[in-house]
């Protein structure tokens, strides 16, 4: 049994939120990654796509999620399953924003689906057709 104490979560700040690491393989020796996810008012994630699959649960605030051109409005309690490879972008409530735990399979890598990096891509985003593994679910 692994017993992964609050001051050793893991944060990952990029500029549309930051990712709290829970549990994961380098943290804790999880088959699973578990991370929190706290998106401010207003803001956007990238548009993006996933090798594996993702479930979302907000916990605070409101999202909406275009998942392969299809909007979905969340509120907290609201659970969402994202299928792999599919294509997302995260919107956080205008008032709100939202606070969410996510739970996916270790490993899985994001990539721009259509191969080319937006302008204003961050430093922790793939480039063009590159695949990462993002640091909080390690």
């Amino acid at each position: 049994m692994s017993v992964i104490r609050a001051a050793e979560a893991r944060r990952s700040t990029t500029p549309n939120a930051v990712m709290t690491t829970f549990a994961s393989p380098t943290l804790g020796g999880a088959g699973q990654a578990l991370w929190r996810v706290d998106m401010a008012p207003g803001r956007e994630g990238p548009l993006h796509a996933f090798e594996t699959e993702q479930i979302w649960t907000l916990l605070e605030g409101g999202a909406t999620v275009d998942l392969a051109g299809e909007k979905i409005d969340l509120v907290a309690g609201d659970t969402v399953v994202m299928p792999a490879d599919l294509p997302r972008q995260v919107f956080a409530d205008a008032r709100d924003g939202f606070v969410a735990i996510v739970a996916a399979l270790p490993g899985g890598r994001a990539y721009n689906p259509g191969g080319v990096s937006p302008e204003d891509a961050c430093e922790l985003a793939p480039r063009d057709a590159e695949r990462i593994t993002p640091p909080w679910t390690t």
